[in-house]
């Protein structure tokens, strides 16, 4: 995400990411009637943009759904003039972001101050345009916009299946690393696992990669200079051919990402993979939720406690009521033990749903994995290991390929068979 306040030569080869043939589809909302001109001239000049509809308010009031609203299908990109009513047009582009997320929001203003550039980019905003349109970086913005289209339709893109734990303490990063490495070693998936708690992140320890500078908030930061050398430049190299990009390891405040250089990353990130798994910190807020958005699935971890169990029916709760599809949504049961207090019955009548995947309590032997440094080769023979590795293969195995074999022990310690 960039506030397009000068030309960039590179920038302006990325023009050819648009296939002429496919125009996208624009909206604009407010845009005073020199900006409104501009962007007449550009769509009548080059095969890229089709108008689609120009709004004159904002109507921040009215109940109407966006949808009803900008257009359903809704448009591929939105111009939205933030001078006229700046706070109501933040509301918008929120409203947009959160009911439309595949909408590239342009603001376009006057205004260059950091702090409204700021203000736009977390309402959802992907670019900041100045006044007077300059025609060029209008294009090299909608380029971008086309490249990332192009790239959803004719590559493949990564499975991205998010972790948040009910509570601390459920066993979500050991979950996400032992499954990550299982997936890239025995079945030779290309798989990435993101770290994305502010603090204390402990996906790079639990793989004994301790050595490292950058972490995704970093990444997520400078949206415009990513490619693949930037990317591979944040991304640490396990043994199990596991990659992963670090949680922050100073003791910095934490950093705000914005909504729009979330979304763009990860786009960028899940056409270079098979599989992304990330691990998200416990909590019922934005940053979580725009990530959530973006997955194909969303796995809360809990455990057979009632303060666990309760935080699961709030969590499926607020994420239904955000519009995140029930069957997106499933639940985990970690350190699962048959003579448990709290049965199995009583926890799926409690969240109201069936469990998704039990993992066995042996806790002492996991313990051991997260001490050595090394949680991809230090299980023994032990029955959470065959569990994560039949977990591993209902994902992993491609259907008509025999799988990844390794001579002697397997992952987990225990013999390939």
């Amino acid at each position: 995400m960039s506030a397009m306040t000068s030309k960039n030569p590179a920038q302006a080869s990325s023009r050819e990411s648009i296939p002429p043939s496919e125009p996208l589809s624009v909206v604009s909302i407010c845009l005073d009637k020199e900006t409104w001109g501009i962007l007449k001239i550009f769509a009548d000049s080059t095969p890229v943009v089709r108008l689609q509809k120009h709004l004159s308010d904002y109507r921040v009031d009215d109940h109407e759904s966006v949808l009803e609203w900008v257009g359903d299908p809704p448009p591929d990109i939105c111009l939205l003039d933030f001078d006229s009513d700046r706070r109501s047009a933040a509301m918008v582009a929120e409203r947009i972001h959160a009911d439309a997320p595949e909408t590239a929001i342009f603001a376009v203003s006057a205004q260059s101050q950091p702090d409204l550039i700021i203000q736009a980019m977390r309402s959802g905003c992907s670019e900041y345009l100045l006044k007077p349109l300059d025609p060029e970086q209008l294009l090299n913005a909608v380029a971008r916009v086309g490249g990332r289209r192009r790239e959803k339709k004719e590559g493949d893109r990564a499975q991205v299946v998010a972790f948040i734990g009910a509570k601390g303490g459920c066993g979500v990063t050991t979950l996400v690393t032992q499954l990550g490495a299982l997936l890239a070693s025995t079945y030779g998936r290309k798989v990435l696992a993101l770290d994305l708690h502010h603090d204390f992140g402990d996906a790079a320890l639990y793989l004994g990669l301790t050595k490292y500078r950058y972490n995704f908030f970093e990444l997520a930061e400078n949206t415009e200079r990513l490619d693949a050398d930037l990317l591979q430049s944040f991304v640490l190299h396990h043994s199990s051919g596991l990659d992963l990009i670090p949680a922050p390891h100073g003791t910095e405040p934490a950093r705000q990402t914005t909504p729009g250089a979330l979304s763009y990353t990860l786009d960028f990130v899940r056409t270079r993979y098979e599989f992304i798994l990330v691990d998200l910190p416990p909590g019922l807020n934005d940053a979580n939720l725009e990530l959530i958005r973006h997955c194909d699935q969303v796995n809360v971890v809990t455990v057979a406690e009632v303060s666990a169990l309760r935080n699961v029916v709030r969590q499926i709760d607020y994420l239904t009521r955000k519009h995140i599809t029930a069957e997106r949504i499933k639940v985990v049961l970690n350190r699962h033990q048959k003579r448990a207090l709290i049965t199995e019955a009583q926890i799926e009548k409690s969240i109201g749903q069936k469990i998704f995947w039990k993992v066995p309590n042996q806790y002492v032997h996991v313990v051991k994995t997260i001490s050595g440094g090394d949680p991809v080769s230090q299980i023994s023979t032990s029955e959470v290991a065959k569990n994560l590795q039949d977990w591993a293969a209902s994902i992993g195995r491609k259907i008509g390929a025999e799988d990844k074999k390794k001579k002697g022990r397997g992952l987990f310690g225990f013999w390939n068979r």
